[in-house]
């Protein structure tokens, strides 16, 4: 399927991810995106004022997020143009590109952003009065921690989906640890000739803004809390469930952070883009759910559905990223879809950059775009699962405007 809508290339960005409680832990989420989209729509010589939509992701609360898009896109310089705010855990990222595309492909916008972010860092306590409860008692809730602690429809921890995958499809402790070793060897590739693949569309150094983002009180150099793993090490490392068979190597770690991509039309992409020779288009998206406490199972029905709407085989694709919360993930893709484990997620993944939610599949979009535009154009395809044993998937395309 071909869309009307169209990614200008370059017209993209995403901040350093940094573990929770780490340089970006002081910053409003939401004024945070809108400061950084302010610096990088300038860099970029695009307009504010162009936008006539808009759509924020996030999936961690902040003050004032009641106000939402309006909010954020005022404080970025585009006070004419609105739109939705969405949550959909960490399938927001998709979630959002696919509204902005449905605002154009009906003829409603013709040029949107797609902003997610979010911070896991000092995740709010929130309190719910129940005036009938004993003595007028409500009940709180820590947002943060309880919801990657339960499934209230499951009563379960997100880590029991990867364990109940490894134990359905017998994937092994030393397995899940290759794949570790693996993704960190990728990443290094992006951090090759002083960062080249990230300063692509990442501001580096980055300079950090004070809560009031009056002044800079810090510069990162980059991604931030990266492990550095070992066989070793790994090997050394218990199954954080008893009798289970993921580690605290296995799996990502929360984060902050956030990033953002522009959404035009045909003609508007060739206007904006940083190289008008370069065409992004966008051919087909899917959503899945699966089985309760499955979740990491959904993300290839979800990869298999925007294959389908996109006419495209899996053979077709030059590059594949995927949301791998646990290392089980991309065993589990593999196997399923027959790709070599070693062809996913070159350059970098949520699995070692970090979970900041939102705006994860962001960065994972545009990282797909840039290897995309490093191996001379193709398809690509991301797909990532999210709570609630969803998933989201996205086709797009890199070639010659």
């Amino acid at each position: 399927m071909d869309f009307k809508a169209a990614i200008p290339y370059g017209a993209y960005w995403s901040t350093p991810f940094t573990r929770w409680q780490g340089s970006l832990a002081h910053l409003h989420s939401i004024e945070f995106a809108a400061h950084v989209a302010r610096q990088e729509l300038a860099k970029r010589k695009i307009d504010p004022l162009i936008f006539d939509h808009g759509v924020l992701g996030f999936s961690v609360p902040q003050k004032h997020s009641f106000y939402g898009l309006p909010w954020l896109l005022g404080m970025a310089g585009a006070m004419q143009a609105g739109g939705p705010t969405v949550m959909q855990a960490c399938a927001t990222g998709v979630r959002s590109l696919l509204a902005c595309v449905q605002e154009i492909e009906v003829g409603m916008a013709t040029t949107a952003l797609a902003v997610n972010c979010d911070r896991t860092s000092n995740g709010p306590h929130i309190y719910y009065p129940n005036p009938k409860g004993a003595g007028g008692t409500g009940v709180a809730e820590d947002w943060v921690m309880e919801n990657f602690n339960y499934d209230p429809i499951g009563r379960h921890a997100m880590l029991l989906t990867a364990e109940n995958v490894a134990a359905r499809h017998q994937i092994t402790t030393a397995e899940q640890h290759e794949v570790v070793l693996l993704r960190e060897e990728q990443y290094r590739m992006a951090l090759a000739d002083d960062s080249a693949f990230l300063k692509r569309f990442m501001s580096l150094p980055f300079a950090v803004p004070a809560a009031n983002f009056k002044k800079t009180v810090a510069s990162i150099d980059g991604d931030e809390g990266i492990s550095q793993s070992t066989a070793e090490g790994l090997a050394a490392l218990k199954p954080v469930a008893p009798g289970g068979t993921v580690t605290f190597g296995g799996q990502t770690h929360p984060a902050d952070g956030n990033a953002a991509i522009v959404v035009t039309t045909a003609q508007g992409a060739r206007e904006l883009s940083t190289n008008p020779k370069i065409a992004v288009t966008i051919h087909g998206f899917g959503q899945a759910r699966v089985e309760l406490a499955y979740m990491p199972e959904a993300m290839v029905p979800a990869a298999q559905q925007a294959l389908s709407q996109a006419g495209v085989s899996i053979k077709q694709l030059k590059a594949i990223k995927t949301h791998n919360p646990f290392a089980v993930n991309d065993v589990f893709f593999a196997r399923q879809t027959g790709v070599d484990v070693k062809q996913l997620n070159n350059y970098g993944c949520s699995l070692v950059w970090g979970h900041p939610q939102a705006p994860m599949g962001t960065r994972a979009i545009i990282e797909l775009i840039e290897e995309l535009a490093l191996r001379g154009g193709g398809y690509g395809l991301f797909t990532g699962c999210a709570a609630g044993d969803s998933a989201m998937a996205v086709v797009l395309k890199v070639g010659d405007a």
